[in-house]
């Protein structure tokens, strides 16, 4: 079955300066939600297979949506995140039954390769709950450039039935990252770690 969604929504955060510097190109992160009905609020179920499959589905809708609002080719992407909010009849499983077993793989092809594993957090909340969700770098996870996040927060979600489900894509790391290690143009992208 589809997610039912109530809504969407899509951002760009954009950094032209940090520290009375400029940044150019300036640092971009795009940020899609959907917040969506919990077929399994209010009752346990030891089958979350509902929620594995709409994970899927979500990750390639927000996923392009993402790449789409930053205006750029899929292989231009940089880093990746994700993270679910459970409304309060909800269950944190709830959350990891949408992001673990299914969503990454969509998120990758969205993204182009996405070597690494896919940051996440989850939480339960109310209404206007706020979340940070992790950055890393989609091809190789040693990039400390790209250890960021984006907080992610809808004013009306989630309702007790509802989950927030989020993803960030970006098309560079933070602004004037400089504390050394593996740097972006250095990955071989071979094991998602370096």
């Amino acid at each position: 079955m589809p997610a039912n969604i109530r809504k969407i929504i899509v951002q760009v955060d954009e950094t032209r300066q940090e520290m009375g510097k400029t940044i150019d190109p300036p640092t971009r992160r795009a940020l899609a939600m959907a917040v969506i009905n919990n077929p399994y609020a209010g009752s346990y179920s030891d089958n979350l297979d509902e929620l594995i499959a709409i994970g899927e589905e979500l990750g390639a809708l927000l996923g392009q949506k993402c790449v789409q609002a930053l205006g750029i080719s899929p292989g231009q992407a940089h880093s990746y995140g994700k993270a679910a909010i459970v409304g309060e009849a909800g269950e944190l499983e709830h959350a990891a039954a949408i992001l673990h077993p299914k969503l990454g793989a969509p998120l990758r092809l969205a993204v182009e390769k996405g070597a690494a594993l896919v940051p996440s957090s989850k939480k339960r909340g109310g209404l206007g709950t706020a979340i940070d969700v992790p950055l890393g770098h989609k091809d190789a996870a040693f990039v400390r450039s790209h250890f960021d996040a984006m907080e992610a927060r809808v004013s009306d979600a989630p309702r007790a039935n509802e989950i927030v489900v989020a993803v960030v894509v970006t098309d560079s790391g933070r602004p004037l990252a400089r504390i050394g290690g593996l740097q972006a143009h250095e990955i071989q992208g071979q094991d998602g770690l370096r």
